[in-house]
């Protein structure tokens, strides 16, 4: 599922990062929270995964969420599981009329608690009846979300997780050439699908999209809900698990390889050798905190 807001969203998201980035999550975990346990629609607890992603394929700025939903969830009573219809989850149109209330009177309450800051063009909307007249548009206009069931199963799922966790604005595979003046790469107009695009953009203007989508320190883009949250995951999953039958899943974690055999591995060359004698074995003396300096030697005399 995609839950993505209107331009003049964006705007605002741009000049006020974490605050709207945070908002976005909230609204987008209510609204599939609430409607999913509504009796007309699932009258379940769900899960899902939600993956904040900022850029269009053209680089410009577009914050939208994607989230991983398991097609049912648990009974309020917690003792069946309810599936959702084949092929059908929950009404998109419900969800956008939700969402959009619960994201606007959010983003309000921001603004009148003073969350909010307005730059350059948007300046003018720290007056309250600008703000208001602002969100007219928005508040009459459809926002979009989007459902779709994956073809390949829960391995294209997966897959799909892999990709997008800690996917950057722009892949290197997207890149046709480049100049000391220009970049240009590839890009999709789902306007247009199936028509190939090629852009070409001055490297500064290149530079500027791409840092268009650098997050605020510390954000966390990727986050879980209600029945894969971190507090009642374990618990959870395994009563999902037990009530569809499925047996639980033993987890080996394997150990992590070191750095120093993984960079042999890759360039042959070996960390522990003495860069000097190339006989001799690095030793692990001292291992020193971020900004503190080494011990003195030893003084021998």
């Amino acid at each position: 599922m995609v839950f993505t807001v209107p331009q003049e969203i964006s705007a605002i998201a741009f000049q006020n990062k974490r605050t709207v980035y945070d908002i976005l999550f909230q609204a987008t975990a209510e609204t599939l929270q609430t409607i999913a346990a509504d009796p007309r629609h699932l009258g379940a607890t769900i899960g899902f995964i939600a993956l904040l992603h900022t850029w269009g394929q053209n680089l410009a700025h577009h914050p939208h969420l994607h989230c991983v939903v398991p097609g049912g969830g648990l009974a309020d009573d917690g003792t069946r599981w309810v599936a959702c219809r084949p092929g059908f989850f929950l009404p998109v149109r419900v969800l956008s009329r939700l969402f959009r209330r619960l994201f606007l009177e959010r983003l309000q309450q921001a603004f009148d608690a003073g969350a909010l800051g307005f730059f350059a063009s948007l300046a003018h909307l720290s007056e309250p009846g600008e703000f208001a007249r602002y969100l007219s548009g928005p508040r009459h206009t459809e926002w979009v979300v989007y459902a779709k069931e994956p073809f390949g199963g829960p391995q294209q799922v997966l897959d799909y997780l892999g990709r997008y966790t800690h996917r950057v604005a722009i892949s290197n595979h997207r890149l046709l050439s480049l100049t000391d003046e220009h970049v240009t790469f590839r890009w999709k107009d789902y306007r247009h699908p199936g028509k190939p695009c090629v852009m070409r953009l001055h490297a500064h203007e290149f530079l500027r999209r791409f840092l268009l989508h650098v997050l605020p320190h510390g954000l966390q883009r990727i986050r879980h809900y209600g029945l894969l949250s971190n507090r009642l995951r374990a618990t959870r999953i395994a009563a999902c698990r037990h009530l569809l039958g499925t047996p639980p899943v033993e987890t080996r974690l394997t150990p992590r390889p070191d750095y120093r055999d993984r960079y042999a591995q890759l360039t042959g060359r070996s960390l522990r050798d003495c860069p000097v004698c190339r006989h001799g074995h690095m030793v692990c003396v001292e291992c020193l905190l971020p900004g503190a300096s080494p011990r003195a030697p030893p003084n021998d005399s």
